[in-house]
């Protein structure tokens, strides 16, 4: 028998590296590395004097990543958040480009055993870094109703997030949630379905809201668009591609703070705040997949 080869396609990957390499011979960022997908197409647009720094919290992906064989490219065994410090301890203090592709890769969706989806009967595990922190199953048995509804609500945008806290609360108390299968389906007994989306499983907000909780993945990201504002070079390129409104709200503001100038009201004959504009969009709008694109990556 032979092991299933788990294969992540990069999205949006014509248009990523060719907005994000502006000097083929400089110093890039990829934050999230994945499964190399972006990575290997960005170092196609180096050149023999360009290098690529690639981060990944995730053990597997670090792993992968020995397969670039290329001594224009780095791993770092590090969240993207902490991309600053860890370019410190290289001597890098600034770089042109920087991109993240945020949220969970097909390769952790796709793997039982890392416990983020309700597809596949699995340990709940959930986490990106499985040398660290809280196991999904551990927050679910020690948080009360009250912070599991809050996490639900909050990152999940649940509208039933403390009827469904307090289903877990009660099953808890006679067996531990264990598994990915046993939480799904306990969800899926508790609530509706979306009558606007039927084909939607119950479980889908919740597991996205303890999975994003678990990670603290919308801190990360907070933590590494900060990060990326002092890092990058005059004219370096910072590319985001998000998945979800959370992250993509959190995105959308930060790009337009920082591109926004004056902030006094418009009766002010002259500017007595001083803010200038740090960046200028390189879009207006966001770049979005295409017809073909969704038809052959889903």
């Amino acid at each position: 028998m032979q092991a299933e080869v788990l294969v992540h396609r990069p999205v949006l990957a014509e248009e990523s590296p060719r907005l994000l390499v502006t000097d083929p011979n400089d110093v890039y960022v990829d934050g999230t590395f994945g499964r190399g997908g972006h990575s290997r197409l960005i170092l196609e647009k180096l050149s023999p004097q360009g290098r690529l720094i690639a981060f990944d919290r995730d053990e597997e992906a670090v792993k992968a990543a020995a397969q670039i064989q290329d001594p224009r490219f780095q791993i770092i065994h590090a969240p993207f958040a902490s991309m600053k410090e860890e370019l410190a301890k290289i001597g890098i203090d600034k770089v042109t480009g920087i991109f993240l592709d945020i949220g969970v890769s097909s390769p952790q969706i796709d793997d039982p055993e890392r416990g983020f989806s309700f597809r596949f009967d699995g340990p709940l595990d959930m986490r990106m870094d499985t040398s660290a922190g809280e196991t999904a199953a551990e927050w679910i048995a020690r948080a009360d109703a009250a912070e599991m509804a809050k996490v639900f609500k909050d990152l999940g945008e649940e509208r039933f997030a403390m009827k469904a806290a307090k289903a877990i609360e009660k099953v808890r108390t006679k067996e531990p949630i264990l598994r990915t299968k046993q939480l799904a389906d306990l969800i899926a007994a508790t609530l509706p379905r979306n009558k606007k989306d039927s084909a939607q499983h119950p479980a889908t907000r919740i597991f996205q809201a303890i999975r994003i909780h678990v990670n603290q993945e919308l801190e990360q990201l907070k933590r590494a668009l900060e990060s990326a504002g002092s890092l990058l070079l005059p004219g370096g390129v910072l590319a985001v591609i998000s998945f979800h409104s959370l992250e993509d709200r959190i995105v959308k503001r930060a790009f337009q703070d920082a591109a926004r100038g004056c902030t006094c009201p418009p009766e002010f004959p002259v500017c007595v705040c001083g803010k200038k504009p740090r960046v200028r969009l390189v879009t207006r709008k966001p770049i979005v997949s295409g017809p073909a694109e969704l038809e052959e990556n889903s």
